[in-house]
C-alpha cells in the first residue's frame, strides 16, 4: 500500500475484523429449528440490513439492536420469534476470541504505529474482548461512548476529534465495507484496508487495499 502520508494511528473495527464473531452463525444456533433452509439466506441477509437500519438512530444498547432486528425480520418472514432469542445471540459475543494470527500481527504493528479500536460493542463487553486480542491499544472507542453506531458518519467525526488528527493521519482497517469502509470513504479518509473475511462483497470503488490474511497487514503498512 502506498501511504499518502505517514499515519499516526491505525484504527480498527473489532468484531468480525479482529474478533472471530459471525453473528449469522449465532442466529443459526439459537433459531436452528425455526429457519427453513429455503429462506435462510434471505432471512439472514434481511436481518443484517435491519441491524444497520437499527444502528442509524441514536444510541441504544446493542442487545436491543439485535433483538429488534430479529423481531422485524421474523415478522416479515412469518417465522416464530421467542422472547430471549436476541439476548441469546448477543450473549455469545464476549466469549469469542481473535481470528488466527491477529495478536501477532497487532503486536508487530504496535512497534511502528499507535493502535486504536472503534467498535459498535457496548462498554459492558469491550474490555473482555480487547483482552482477548493481547495487544497494546492506546485508545478504545465504543458506540456507547460516542452515542452513535457505525455506519453513521458521526462515529468517524468522533474518532477524528477524539484522536485530534486529520483524515490523512489514520489508516482504517475493517472487514465491513458497509459499517466502516463506506462511511470512512464518505468522510474523506483515503487510507483504508479491507480485511476480506467473506462477510461482504468486495467494493473496490471505495479505494481501499484488500487483504485476506491479517498477517499481511504489517507488510502492507511497512511495519
Amino acid at each position: 500500500m502506498q501511504l499518502a502520508a505517514e499515519p499516526e494511528f491505525v484504527t480498527f473495527d473489532m468484531n468480525g475484523t479482529l474478533i472471530n464473531f459471525r453473528i449469522n452463525d449465532a442466529i443459526r444456533e439459537v433459531m436452528a429449528d425455526r429457519i427453513p433452509q429455503e429462506v435462510e439466506r434471505a432471512f439472514l441477509r434481511l436481518t443484517g440490513q435491519l441491524r444497520i437500519d437499527e444502528c442509524m438512530g441514536e444510541w441504544k444498547p446493542f442487545h436491543q439492536i439485535v433483538e429488534q432486528s430479529l423481531r422485524r425480520s421474523t415478522r416479515i418472514f412469518g417465522l416464530d420469534y421467542r422472547p430471549g432469542d436476541g439476548g441469546a445471540v448477543y450473549e455469545q459475543l464476549p466469549s469469542r476470541g481473535p481470528h488466527p494470527g491477529v495478536p501477532a500481527a497487532l503486536q508487530r504493528l504496535a512497534k511502528a504505529f499507535r493502535l486504536v479500536i472503534i467498535t459498535n460493542t457496548d462498554d459492558a463487553h469491550v474490555h473482555q474482548l480487547v483482552e482477548h486480542l493481547d495487544a497494546p491499544f492506546e485508545v478504545v472507542i465504543t458506540a456507547e461512548e460516542m452515542g452513535v453506531y457505525k455506519p453513521r458518519l458521526r462515529a468517524f467525526e468522533y474518532l477524528l476529534d477524539r484522536l485530534g488528527v486529520e483524515r490523512d493521519q489514520i489508516v482504517h482497517v475493517s472487514s465491513s465495507p458497509q459499517y466502516d469502509l463506506r462511511p470512512a470513504h464518505d468522510m474523506g479518509i483515503s487510507q483504508k484496508i479491507f480485511v476480506d473475511r467473506g462477510f461482504e462483497p468486495d467494493q473496490p470503488w471505495l479505494g481501499y487495499e484488500r487483504i485476506t490474511d491479517i498477517a499481511d497487514l504489517p507488510r502492507v503498512l511497512g511495519a
